[in-house]
């Protein structure tokens, strides 16, 4: 059984991803801007806004499927989080914008919660 708090942590997540993709994959150069990044790639920018996009609204269509598509999609969640959060980090320890912490807080918190859950669902797995 999904727990209804993750099927509302997956609403939560699509807000987050989307609120975070639109300004990003609008006007990557003047939002980083406004947030302290030196340089801004328009592509790179764009492919995250495009991940956050997919992996967001995957969880909105997603919040009523069964464990086993949790399972998979909490994998897919895990791995990126974790990712994301690692590479942040390592930017931010050879010097990136202030604004950077930010984002690695972002990302290790949904990690935090998507390992939770991932390992939940493990658990029920073998019972």
């Amino acid at each position: 059984m999904v727990p209804l708090a993750l099927r509302r942590w997956f609403v939560v997540h699509f807000i987050a991803d989307v609120v975070a993709a639109v300004p990003l994959f609008v006007a990557p150069v003047w939002i980083l801007g406004l947030l302290g990044w030196p340089a801004v790639d328009p592509i790179s920018t764009r492919l995250v806004a495009a991940a956050l996009f997919g992996i967001g609204i995957e969880s909105y269509l997603g919040r009523n499927a069964s464990v086993d598509a949790f399972r998979a999609m909490l994998n897919l969640k895990v791995i990126w989080s974790a990712t994301a959060a690692l590479g942040v980090l390592w930017s931010q320890l050879e010097g990136g914008p202030p604004a950077g912490w930010g984002v690695f807080a972002i990302f290790a918190g949904f990690h935090l919660v998507w390992l939770r859950y991932r390992l939940l669902l493990r658990e029920e797995a073998k019972a």
